[in-house]
């Protein structure tokens, strides 16, 4: 139980993190068409605006990403915990089932 969870929190690290490295690499390219722009001087603050837009959103968005690792690390330390607890019980069950074994007889 606690392996897929822990590989269902994996893939949604790792979902995070490439959604996260690809609005990167747009903005990155945003930035490369605004430098081109304000080397030939035309429409430079409207692609200023939209890029700074971007940035905006990409720091907003790896906020939320930031929060939500940090919340599905927290769920997975309490999935394990009970898994864990649940395991301890599973043991306590064969010493219960030999005790009552015993007073049978």
């Amino acid at each position: 139980m606690a392996s897929a969870s822990s590989s269902s929190a994996k893939v949604l690290f790792d979902d995070s993190k490439k959604r996260l490295c690809a609005r990167v690499a747009i903005n990155v390219n945003n930035l490369g068409s605004v430098a081109r722009q304000v080397v030939r001087g035309s429409k430079s603050n409207e692609l200023l605006n939209q890029s700074l837009r971007n940035f905006t959103q990409v720091d907003i968005v790896s906020d939320y990403s930031a929060q939500n690792l940090n919340k599905m690390s927290l769920i997975l330390q309490h999935v394990s915990y009970h898994y864990d607890a649940m395991n301890d019980s599973c043991h306590h069950l064969d010493y219960l089932k030999e005790q009552v074994t015993a007073m049978e007889r």
